[in-house]
């Protein structure tokens, strides 16, 4: 039954997806087939998807199919099953967001392919989580490759969207190399292309540390590790704000989840490798943030705290692999759990921060922080949703991200206490690495909820500025909901992880239960306070506002440090707040900064503007890719536009595939 169901969403999406290319520019029946599928298919999945909560074991399903080397093999577990509940939300959701905020568009575009690409997405996501069967993963893999990167060039008319396609599709093709060297290994070792004959399997050292490595580049450069995350600054930003949404939400998760599947595949791990994700983890936490915190692009800044984000998700997969390793059951427990909980945690509260990012740009035509301010008074539901979505991410007690973080400072602290010299610096890694992202995450989104929302309009804007219709609202307000609600209700989803967090534990999962129930335990007890707080703070306002009613109150403004009339031009820019950070972490991000300070006693013109290159991309990846176009040119008398040149590459590649399928082993 639960199979029966998500197949019947697989249906309904790409039904949609038919339907809806065939209404092509039709606008209002693009979006109607569009959207109808997608919140179709979003039901469909997500029924079946709690029937494998309720369910014991796994469930899967086997038919026939003709393509060699392959077969249509699916199989729905724990782990699964944990990654399907927030895709069938957050797609649903961004769905539903997207039908209004692509109405402007709908004289322009061809909504139709748009909507298309979003259901062959959502589809694709889909079959990548329930693939048994090697090459089903990595056709589906391919599929939801390249229907993002139509989705990413949907604004194609400018160069820099042009741009960011083309690095999204070239990194996601590197990692895809990578991913068929990891597969083509297992199978030629395993004998089979069915990943679960892999389970249990006695791999060689070498044969599972090249497995580990080259699942950590494949799988690394989707999730946006440093320094395989270039694409993801680019492609975020250039995307419809709801496709930025699933993107940042769901699709860099399918890496995660290929490296959770990798690990719960491969035998007992070496201590190095948890030590290597936790080093990774550290590094791409916090540069991620720090270049974040460089950003004056506001879907920019968010791109990059999805690398902070992913960073905090390794940083807990290291450390339930050294308790594996070290068969310490806490550090495994809370470790894994921290991770799986951070896959959820951040689709929601990061599908809610970029779904509020599109209703500014909607309302105002801009994201550049320094032409913005002043939003609260004229969209106060909006800077409320960003708002819980921001101190969620920050990892602030009573919301989720706050959950999750403190299981992974659990996990490090556990590993503090075990004793162990490599162990004991993993955990202070861990913890002084959390530490650091915490502190930055706080600061860099204080600068960007009180540039857009606080003070006053930097700008006269091009249109009225107003709140956006319902159907952009809506999907915000259940996000920002569920933020709430996972944070004050983090029993029921712990019972959730639990299986998951067996499988990817294995030999320590025998003592994962009373570690999870005492930190349930004190969980509850957090919530508990905070809701006490929340009513005694409720109680006390409203005594307040009953005391003060009978009274003649006046309300004046606050003490303006001696500007009798302030402008918007006094105000914080995004450079100058985030410059005292910026400045002490120069050795690392190697700002440009440009500056012509105010000078005499009446300065009539002053400017400071900073600008935080990526240097992963401009110092590594745009020189080197410059040499290989410059040696490829050297090739080029291969293609000299004679067709049976051409015949002859077809059939020597024909050639080739087929002596490779008489020699795979039966």
């Amino acid at each position: 039954m639960t199979l029966t169901l998500i197949g019947c969403a697989l249906v309904i999406y790409l039904v949609g997806a038919l339907c809806a290319a065939c209404a092509g520019k039709r606008a209002p029946l693009a979006s109607f087939f569009g959207g109808s599928a997608a919140l179709g298919g979003g039901l469909f999945g997500l029924a079946g998807t709690v029937l494998s909560f309720v369910n014991i074991g796994p469930a899967q399903w086997h038919g026939a199919w003709s393509v060699p080397l392959g077969a249509l093999s699916v199989k729905l577990d724990a782990l699964g099953a944990f990654f399907l509940a927030p895709l069938f939300v957050l797609t649903t959701l961004a769905a539903f967001y997207g039908m209004e905020y692509l109405r402007p568009y709908g004289k322009t575009k061809n909504l139709g392919l748009h909507w298309c690409f979003y259901n062959l997405l959502s589809a694709a996501m889909v079959v990548v989580v329930i693939a048994s069967d090697s090459v089903l993963f990595l056709i589906s893999w391919e599929v939801m490759s390249l229907a993002s990167f139509f989705l990413v060039i949907f604004d194609h008319e400018h160069a820099a969207v042009r741009n960011a396609g083309w690095i999204y599709l070239v990194a996601t093709h590197i990692g895809m190399l990578f991913l068929l060297v990891f597969f083509l290994t297992a199978g030629f070792c395993a004998g089979s292309t069915d990943m679960q004959t892999w389970v249990g399997f006695k791999f060689s050292k070498s044969a599972a540390a090249i497995l580990f490595c080259t699942a950590l580049v494949g799988f690394g450069s989707k999730a946006g590790f440093f320094p395989f995350h270039v694409w993801l600054p680019e492609a975020h930003p250039a995307a419809p704000s709801h496709v930025s949404a699933v993107m940042s939400g769901i699709m860099i998760k399918m890496g995660i989840y290929g490296i959770m599947r990798a690990i719960s595949i491969l035998p007992f791990p070496p201590a190095w490798w948890g030590a290597l994700l936790v080093v990774l983890g550290g590094v791409s936490g916090v540069l991620g943030v720090l270049l974040a915190l460089g950003q004056h692009d506001l879907k920019r800044l968010l791109a990059y705290h999805s690398v902070e984000n992913i960073g905090i998700i390794t940083l807990g997969l290291g450390c339930g692999l050294l308790g594996v390793h070290y068969r310490i059951p806490a550090l495994a427990a809370l470790g894994f759990a921290g991770a799986l909980l951070h896959v959820v945690n951040h689709a929601l509260f990061k599908g809610l921060l970029f779904l509020s990012a599109g209703c500014v740009l909607n309302k105002t035509g801009t994201l550049a922080l320094d032409r913005l301010g002043g939003l609260l008074k004229r969209m106060p539901v909006t800077a409320l949703c960003f708002l819980i979505g921001a101190v969620a991410i920050c990892g602030l007690p009573p919301l989720n991200g706050f959950i999750s973080e403190f299981l992974i400072y659990n996990a490090a602290f556990a590993g503090l206490t075990a004793g162990g010299k490599p162990l004991l610096l993993a955990a202070v890694a861990v913890v002084f690495g959390l530490a650091l992202i915490g502190g930055l995450a706080l600061a860099c989104f204080t600068k960007a909820f009180g540039i857009v929302f606080l003070g006053q309009a930097r700008v006269k804007l091009d249109k009225e500025v107003s709140e956006p219709g319902r159907l952009m609202l809506m999907p915000m307000v259940i996000l920002s909901l569920l933020c709430v609600g996972i944070g004050l209700g983090f029993g029921f989803v712990i019972n959730l992880a639990e299986a998951p967090i067996g499988l990817l534990a294995g030999g320590t999962a025998a003592g994962i239960a009373p570690v999870l129930d005492n930190m349930r335990t004190t969980l509850i007890a957090v919530a508990v306070v905070f809701v006490v707080a929340a009513l005694l703070i409720a109680i006390i306002t409203a005594v307040r506002r009953r005391l003060l009613s009978r009274r003649n109150v006046r309300s004046s403004e606050t003490w303006g440090c001696g500007y009798g009339n302030p402008k918007p031009s006094m105000q914080y820019t995004a450079s100058s707040f985030a410059d005292p950070l910026v400045s002490f972490f120069a050795l690392a991000l190697r700002p440009h900064k440009r500056a012509h300070f105010a000078q005499g006693l009446f300065p009539m013109q002053a400017e400071f503007t900073t600008h935080v290159p990526d240097l992963a991309l401009e110092r590594v990846y745009t020189p080197l890719f410059r040499q290989v176009e410059k040696a490829l040119k050297r090739l080029r008398w291969l293609q000299g536009g004679k067709v049976n040149y051409y015949v002859l590459y077809i059939a020597a590649t024909l050639l080739l595939t087929l002596m490779g399928v008489f020699l795979w082993p039966r």
